[in-house]
């Protein structure tokens, strides 16, 4: 009688069974979160080590280009893949770009958002 209480209890540990020394958990089935945690995300390969570029030139306006965002700012190495050597390279030459006015500072499309009148002083 008292076997049938430990093989129906699934809190029973069992020397036999390899999923009890994960806790009870069979990892082919697990719970939901359990897969996202397992599963590594794949290192995006930046593109001025697959172009084989050593340094970054402030007047290749277009290569500096693919750094920047659709508002002007320097996009970080998590998105674009670069090494921290590669990050400092990209962000000192934006920032001589645009002291030379190759690149602006900021972009503002005046035309994609219109403006709303102000309200009259009381």
């Amino acid at each position: 009688m008292s076997e049938d209480k430990t093989l129906n209890n699934p809190t029973a540990y069992d020397a036999a069974d390899p999923a009890a020394d994960q806790g009870g958990l069979d990892m082919s089935e697990g719970r939901p979160g359990e897969a996202r945690a397992r599963l590594r995300r794949r290192r995006k390969v930046s593109f001025l080590t697959a172009n084989k570029i050593d340094v970054v030139d402030y007047k290749d306006v277009a290569m500096l280009r693919r750094f920047l965002n659709e508002h002007g700012k320097i996009l970080p190495s998590r998105s674009t893949g670069n090494t921290a050597r590669q990050q400092r390279m990209v962000a000192q030459a934006v920032k001589r770009a645009r002291e030379m006015a190759l690149l602006p500072f900021v972009v503002v499309d005046l035309k994609d958002e219109p403006r709303a009148p102000r309200p009259p002083k009381v």
